[in-house]
């Protein structure tokens, strides 16, 4: 029986995409070769890159508007120092909303000065910073639009005169933005995209090219795109994957139709979590994210009554994380609706059972 996966990530995908990678993984195009060991040169697999890089601009809204989309390696682990390494020449603003803004913050500490405009830890991260004033003299402002970890997720993006740059990792093509206004967005594919291993950037290429500092060749984003993501060896099944994701979500009807049917399953969950008085929600509830629910039991001797109902029901991955604790339902674009009742349910059945 297939679960109702809720993990953080890696996490679901859409089946059909998993049956027409599997197939590929078997005989990609009849071609009697697995995807996996034909020629990254080759047309059948330039093709794929060249279509992977065209959808996320194109579901981004962002041809024609002097933005590039590349496939890289690293995670968005690397793309907290490639990040640095290429924009930051003199002082670079950070706002800090949790542990993956943390740890861009320490690796962008290594190039320059860095100002935490504002942050959350004083209430360990469980809301989005307002008010805040950014300074005019920064070369980039940071953010992380959802954070995975608190289940917050920023509604309003700052204004601010210097580039903007955007960790969209788990979150990205799950919502309408105007993308326009970020100079730079980074994603890890494996939350709405793909298996990990491959990370999708897409950059405004008038921002680079600016610092005065030597960027080894593998950190350059500038050869990067020179080089159409084809610098050196890409992760073949990976992009392949995340264009497969691409175009199932503009078949669907884009961003605009993914966008909708989130709203429908967050609203399904945080009805329940408020009015269930078992749980509690951990996030400010104006700064909820629609990718990852957290909550905690208010009553703490009924979570091995709880963890077998939801594990009896088919249900995997809501553990939370070690920072937060209870429990995490995400809700990643190929989650279906019916996997979120699954859980509502069993919450539903808790509370007549207590």
């Amino acid at each position: 029986m297939k679960k109702h996966n809720f993990s953080a990530g890696p996490c679901i995908l859409p089946q059909e995409v998993f049956k027409q990678a599997s197939q590929a993984i078997l005989d990609y195009n009849d071609s009697g070769l697995s995807l996996i060991e034909i020629s990254h040169r080759s047309k059948d697999f330039v093709d794929i890159m060249e279509e992977a890089r065209s959808l996320a601009l194109e579901l981004l809204g962002l041809e024609g508007k002097g933005y590039k989309a590349l496939f890289l390696q690293g995670g968005a682990s690397t793309q907290f120092l490639m990040v640095a390494y290429n924009l930051l020449q003199n002082k670079a603003g950070y706002i800090n909303t949790g542990s993956w803004s943390d740890k861009a913050i320490k690796e962008a500490k290594l190039f320059g000065e860095v100002v935490e405009v504002a942050s959350s830890k004083d209430a360990n991260f469980n809301y989005i910073p307002k008010g805040y004033q950014v300074p005019n003299d920064l070369d980039y402002l940071h953010c992380t639009s959802n954070n995975t970890i608190f289940g917050t997720q920023i509604k309003d993006f700052p204004t601010t005169k210097a580039p903007l740059i955007c960790d969209m990792s788990s979150d990205i093509f799950s919502r309408q933005l105007d993308f326009s206004k970020f100079a730079l967005i980074y994603a890890g594919a494996q939350k709405n995209m793909g298996p990990a291993g491959t990370t999708l950037v897409v950059v405004r290429e008038d921002i680079l090219g600016k610092v005065k500092r030597q960027i080894p060749s593998m950190l350059d984003y500038q050869i990067h795109l020179s080089k159409g993501s084809m610098f050196n060896t890409p992760p073949v099944f990976p992009v392949y994957t995340s264009m497969l994701t691409l175009r199932w979500l503009k078949n669907l009807g884009g961003i605009e139709a993914m966008e909708e049917l989130n709203e429908k399953k967050a609203k399904l969950i945080y009805s329940e979590i408020d009015l269930n008085p078992l749980f509690s929600g951990f996030a400010a509830k104006e700064d909820r994210s629609n990718m990852n629910a957290t909550f905690t039991l208010i009553n703490e001797d009924l979570k091995e009554t709880f963890d077998d109902m939801w594990k009896e029901a088919g249900i995997n991955g809501v553990n939370g994380h070690r920072s937060v604790g209870g429990y995490r339902a995400s809700m990643y674009n190929a989650m279906t609706m019916e996997s979120v009742a699954a859980l509502v349910d069993v919450m539903g059945d808790l509370e007549r059972k207590a």
